[in-house]
């Protein structure tokens, strides 16, 4: 059989150009068809060939990682990851990015990425427990900035608490590489038992395919094809492929989606995401090895004379797709009926190995489903590693022309360090009532009911790093999520990441790509932190001007016992502070280099993973033994701004001890040395902890003493707690004030 023609536009060149084809990918699609396609046919396989969904240019690459290891239930290739946490208990997480809709039309970009994260989660058969999401916005003083960031965290916000789903963690940073792209990626994490979890395969012959959720409607349409090309002065005409989500509407699909889950009706079930019934069809069909009929006249529609082609592509929210034993359809209905949700039986998986889809009596569309979801081109694109920058020694950038605290005001009273409350508070983060640890800390802690245990979860990546240095950078990524739930007192599982970057056809932007994977696949291996779900977005540019590479890292681990956690407040006056690791007082891309010189160079600080391990391991050993209730890694600014973060957090002073080691001291208070942790323990723990961290082949000192209202240093004007407060979580809410 071949497909109708019906009313079908003409097949032109420029209509083939549209559909984001270039010549000989077009020239590979009429030879497996051995035929021209139809409209539909056309649209298909631009959705499924597009790199938001064939991954055409990155497959080659994402091989190489490590994927596997005793805690992984499922990898890559579901539409999310799974790891076991113990006790019939799963974690399901993944992270995924709606940046172009997010910079189109930020509410509806940033509530929809939200929404369409959380489907990927429960319908694997978990209950969203946790949203986090990493941010990039453009620089402060840039015209579109302000708005953006209001409508996207008031897109986060509207969608994730009427959903009520905490909002647990995140990230975001400023900075003028983001100007004509802003990145939004939106990560989940829900739970599971182990003997409940479904995947997406339709494996069988005659089974009903049923639609569940939201009528369809001609929002999306093409969102998964604009997602994979770069923007330009006219994006803004984009704004109709954008799609418009309900929160109310997913809250009922994931309670009616729990409880057909709890039955035993179902085969498969998927969300409609990207490229909605295209994709989630011929996935499953393809999975099952099976063919798929689907008759169009059955979908619930929102508006009328909805063509084939604007429903098979359509990206409306709040959607899934159910394959169910046979005979078991009116069970299902009075399940969605009762959330009053549309069901509806649109189609039959057959043996015949094709996707056949037809509308009005018409056969609008014939396709191998082999084809439609593996015949996509993989690209194994020319690339050129970035060259490791030279090291930036600590005496070449000048010391603060006032004192180090003065500095260290100045510092975090700005963009890059300035507190997010403004934006977090907007979330709700303690709806559910397991959240133990808010957005602030090192990682989000949140409790598994009816147990002592609790997930830590962090997500991170320093940008300006991985620019300098790719595969430095990444590893960096990668081991902060590590450590910062190693922080808390957490043992890192496995990561979730999603990879931003720029046109990969541009060899220099490629070889960010591969230095990338390659950095995450080292860093990973040492670690024993492989990498279970994930998604790349290519083409993040306008006009020809790329991002900064941005592999962003979510990290999810287990706290065996909540009790015994740490927190980066101070909780004690008198407690020593102790910093554990080797200081070299790296400044080369380091935020003292940036606001003290103006700019940034050289190499990223480097990452030694047999270190990293072995702090870490001390770290979450301290915490268990109940040794120490407050750390703290050093990241961004160095140990004088992790100190400050930490008397912040507690509302304690600090004492400073004057440094008197070889370095020069802005260089060991502000460099950006990685692999460090900052304890805080009582006088009568402190040489223990000196004298473990020794033996380990690790340095210590201890850096301050806690107490009284101020930071201090010797022969410096104290900095009162109030004031600097005042400066680090002032400039936020004045910047979006308009001051």
């Amino acid at each position: 059989m071949s497909a109708a023609t019906g009313h079908q536009p003409k097949i032109t060149p420029q209509l083939v150009a549209e559909h984001g084809f270039k010549g000989d990918e077009y020239a590979r699609l009429l030879e497996i068809l051995g035929r021209e396609p139809t409209f539909l046919e056309l649209g298909i396989f631009s959705v499924m060939w597009s790199e938001h969904c064939s991954y055409k240019s990155s497959r080659f690459w994402l091989k190489q990682l490590p994927t596997t290891g005793p805690r992984v239930i499922q990898g890559p290739g579901e539409n999310a990851g799974v790891i076991d946490i113990g006790d019939g208990d799963a974690i399901i997480f993944k992270m995924e990015s709606h940046n172009h809709p997010s910079y189109i039309e930020p509410y509806q970009g940033a509530a929809t990425g939200v929404g369409g994260i959380m489907r990927d989660v429960f319908t694997m058969g978990a209950r969203p427990i946790a949203n986090l999401n990493a941010l990039r916005f453009g620089e402060p003083g840039h015209p579109n900035t302000r708005r953006l960031v209001a409508g996207v965290v008031a897109g986060i916000g509207g969608y994730g608490n009427s959903v009520g789903v905490p909002t647990v963690g995140g990230e975001t940073n400023f900075d003028a590489g983001y100007n004509g792209n802003i990145l939004v990626n939106a990560m989940c994490v829900g739970l599971a038992r182990q003997d409940k979890i479904f995947y997406s395969a339709a494996k069988g012959v005659g089974l009903p395919v049923i639609y569940v959720g939201s009528k369809t409607g001609r929002d999306g349409i093409h969102g998964a094809t604009m997602a994979s090309a770069e923007f330009d002065d006219d994006s803004a005409e984009k704004r109709p492929t954008v799609q418009v989500g309900d929160p109310f509407t997913e809250k009922l699909l994931i309670e009616a989606c729990l409880e057909l889950m709890a039955t035993d009706m179902i085969i498969a079930i998927q969300d409609m995401g990207a490229a909605g019934l295209t994709s989630s069809t011929s996935e499953m069909a393809d999975k099952g090895g099976v063919g798929i009929e689907l008759n169009l006249d059955l979908v619930p529609q929102r508006e009328a004379g909805m063509t084939a082609y604007e429903m098979m592509l359509s990206e409306s929210q709040e959607r899934m797709l159910v394959i169910l034993k046979p005979g078991r359809e009116p069970e299902a209905e009075a399940i969605f009926k009762k959330w009053e949700l549309d069901f509806a039986v649109i189609g039959r998986t057959t043996d015949t190995g094709r996707m056949i889809i037809t509308h009005k009596g018409v056969v609008e569309a014939d396709l191998p489903v082999d084809k439609l979801a593996d015949s996509a081109p993989l690209y194994e694109r020319p690339y050129e590693l970035t060259p490791p920058p030279r090291n930036i020694l600590p005496e070449w950038v000048p010391a603060p022309q006032q004192g180090q605290l003065a500095f260290l005001k100045t510092m975090m009273g700005q963009s890059h360090l300035a507190s997010r409350r403004w934006i977090f508070e907007q979330y709700d983060t303690m709806v559910m009532g397991h959240t133990l640890q808010r957005p602030g800390g090192d990682a989000a802690v949140v409790r598994i009911p009816g147990t002592r245990k609790a997930v830590a979860i962090a997500c991170d990546v320093t940008p300006r790093y991985v620019a300098a240095d790719p595969r430095m950078g990444t590893i960096q990524a990668v081991v902060e999520t590590w450590r910062n739930i190693t922080a808390v007192g957490g043992e890192g599982i496995a990561i979730t990441d999603n990879m931003n970057f720029g046109n990969p056809e541009r060899p220099l932007i490629m070889g960010q790509f591969v230095g990338s994977v390659q950095g995450m696949k080292e860093a990973c291996l040492a670690l024993k932190y492989p990498v279970v779900s994930g998604n790349v977005s290519l083409y993040n540019e306008t006009n020809g001007v790329g991002i900064p590479p941005t592999p962003a890292i979510g990290g999810v681990g287990l706290i065996p016992d909540w009790t015994k956690s740490a927190k980066i407040a101070l909780q004690n006056q008198g407690d020593l502070l102790v910093v554990i690791g080797h200081e070299s007082g790296h400044l080369g891309q380091s935020l003292y280099q940036r606001e003290r010189t103006g700019k940034l160079e050289g190499a990223p600080p480097p990452v030694d993973l047999n270190d990293e391990i072995t702090a870490g391991n001390l770290v979450r050993a301290l915490i268990r033994e109940g040794k120490t209730a407050c750390v703290h890694d050093c990241s961004d600014g160095g140990l004088i701004v992790t100190i400050a973060e930490m008397a912040l957090a507690g509302d304690i002073g600090v004492a400073l001890h004057p440094y008197e080691g070889r370095l020069p001291a802005h260089a060991a208070w502000f460099g950006e040395d990685q692999g460090r942790y900052v304890v805080a323990v009582s006088p009568a723990l402190a040489e223990e902890v000196a004298e473990r961290a020794k033996l380990l082949g690790l340095p210590s000192r201890i850096v301050g003493r806690a107490g009284g209202d101020a930071l201090t240093l010797r022969d410096e004007a104290p900095l009162l707690l109030a004031d600097l407060r005042a400066a680090h979580e002032g400039w936020l809410p004045g910047y979006m004030a308009g001051r």
